[in-house]
């Protein structure tokens, strides 16, 4: 599935869509290149959880846990990692909810995952010349069609 957003505000509205609806569990991996709005997707997902707390990208820091909302909500950014690091961070106890609470994964520049869950939304942004972008939304077992078409 593409989608057109228009914007940075398309992209926000997005993924408040997306933190409305989702449950706990599900994971969201997204590429793209810098600037594509990949963050500002996640801030959206946090405000639709009900997360008050400014949400940043956690390049340095690797992880970003937020907890206050409907469900928690774990930011991941691997743009800094190699896929042989990316293994050492055991990302499996996020979506499996083995060491915390079940909520949302976000990761950031997933393509340097070398293992995926059995379940997630694939998210691939991209910008177009103009200055629209795009999202191409590729659910592995799982459904979104029945709230994304209201973006």
């Amino acid at each position: 599935m593409n989608i057109l957003l228009a914007d940075a505000q398309a992209t926000l509205r997005l993924g408040i869509t997306l933190g409305e609806n989702l449950t706990a569990g599900s994971v969201i991996l997204l590429q793209g290149d810098l600037g594509t709005g990949k963050t500002t997707l996640v801030q959206g997902i946090g405000q639709g959880l009900g997360i008050t707390e400014s949400i940043v990208s956690p390049t340095f820091t690797l992880i970003n846990e937020y907890t206050q909302g409907r469900l928690p909500l774990y930011h991941l950014d691997l743009y800094r990692l190699e896929p042989s690091e990316v293994v050492a961070l055991n990302l499996e106890t996020y979506w499996e909810g083995v060491e915390v609470m079940p909520g949302i994964v976000a990761i950031e520049w997933a393509e340097r995952m070398p293992y995926k869950p059995d379940s997630y939304l694939s998210m691939v942004l991209s910008h177009g010349d103009d200055g629209t972008r795009q999202a191409k939304i590729t659910p592995f077992n799982c459904t979104i069609h029945k709230f994304i078409p209201s973006i």
